[in-house]
């Protein structure tokens, strides 16, 4: 194995179909302007890139067929470079990212475009792309009329009848989500809101309120990874992958995923994500108290809370606490999402695991500007997405 560091980084700022931000650009021309900035970024040409690792969904682009990376080459230059499509429903862009760094890590390639792009549909996300019987996911919106909304709003109850979190306490996590997307360039929401605010917003499920969910979006993200021997040749202050690691739902799943069946008891909520961070943990062999920043993927509030105790960042039941004692803020002592996280983004689905990994090369670079966490050294990134599939990676200077 050899060592596998970021070069360069680059993203088109979020937005959504017809606005002033994304009009209605393609998502190849959404990816051409985050690759154009990687690229740049990492000092290198297109000729350079000896691969490319590309996240695909049924949405938009790909030619139908999920060819994203297919898309880009032609539109950047066909020069004969292999191409890796790959779908993993919204951990897309960290299985693409798995993907580029196992090639450079396992000596394939010494110089892999990762990226990752979309321009989403309007209104809720369809899980299903096919009106299938045999389909769990169609039954589960068909049957029994339970969208992603009323999927985390059982969440969100669950918790506030295990630990009493109240409403005003997941409003002050969209509070604080927005308040660092203000200082962030590409986030589509970059204005503060207030806890009334929030708690003034209809609700989408209750409890979940329109501030509290991540909507759909349109954006892009690129990263230009290379083994550490090359990276030499181009910068002194690379960021290092200290591991990327994959996982998917386990049999002690306490989530109800289908229509019935036996359903284990506890708290063994998301296994796939749990599961791919303890991965990334081992494999890096660095703790969750040392990582100094963590970008997660906080669909909505309740992620913010649940994910960061099931990983072991801190103790069951403590992360209103720290949320409200703005130990989850940037200069807090366990940062959550400083880029403002999917509820300041919306969701672009294969563009977020690489978004995660832009946010973090900035973040160890000291290059994030109002919303840089001090001193940040360990960064971790998490997504998740349907099947049952989650992705992380640790990144370190």
């Amino acid at each position: 194995m050899q060592e596998v560091v970021v070069l360069g980084v680059g993203m088109h700022r979020f937005g959504k179909t017809g606005d002033a931000i994304v009009g209605n650009k393609s998502v190849t021309e959404l990816c051409r302007a985050a690759v154009d900035m990687a690229l740049k970024d990492a000092g290198v040409s297109w000729r350079q890139i000896q691969a490319v690792s590309a996240a695909s969904s049924r949405f938009s682009g790909g030619k139908g067929w999920g060819l994203n990376g297919n898309d880009i080459v032609e539109d950047l230059g066909c020069t004969g470079v292999p191409v890796y499509n790959l779908s993993a429903g919204c951990a897309a862009g960290g299985n693409a990212f798995n993907v580029g760094y196992s090639l450079v890590a396992g000596g394939i390639y010494d110089m892999v475009l990762v990226v990752g792009g979309e321009v989403m549909p309007k209104g809720m996300i369809q899980t299903s792309g096919v009106e299938d019987v045999n389909d769990p996911e169609f039954l589960r919106q068909r049957c029994v009329g339970m969208p992603g909304p009323s999927f985390w709003a059982t969440l969100a109850r669950r918790r506030m009848h295990d630990y009493g979190t109240t409403e005003e306490q997941m409003a002050k996590v969209t509070v604080k989500a927005r308040k660092c997307a203000v200082g962030n360039p590409f986030a589509r929401f970059q204005k503060e809101v207030s806890v009334a605010e929030v708690l003034a917003s209809p609700y989408v499920s209750d409890p979940l309120r329109l501030f509290e969910i991540c909507p759909v979006s349109n954006g892009a993200a690129a990263a230009v990874i290379c083994s550490a021997a090359m990276a030499r040749r181009f910068t002194r202050k690379p960021v290092t992958v200290a591991t990327s690691a994959v996982a998917t739902i386990a049999f002690d799943d306490a989530l109800p995923r289908s229509l019935a069946g036996p359903v284990p008891s506890g708290p063994s909520f998301h296994t796939e994500a749990k599961a791919a961070v303890m991965r990334a943990f081992e494999q890096a062999g660095i703790g969750p108290r040392e990582i100094s920043l963590t970008e997660l993927q906080d669909n909505t509030c309740y992620y913010e809370l649940a994910f960061p105790e099931e990983w072991g960042l801190c103790e069951p039941g403590e992360a209103e606490r720290l949320v409200e004692a703005g130990e989850t803020a940037p200069g807090g002592r366990m940062p959550i999402n400083p880029s403002g996280g999917f509820v300041s983004f919306g969701e672009a689905t294969t563009a977020m695991g690489v978004f995660q990994i832009a946010e973090l090369t900035w973040q160890l670079r000291g290059e994030a500007g109002a919303r840089q966490v001090p001193g940040a050294r360990v960064g971790l990134a998490q997504t998740n997405g349907l099947g049952g599939n989650a992705t992380a990676a640790i990144l370190k200077r």
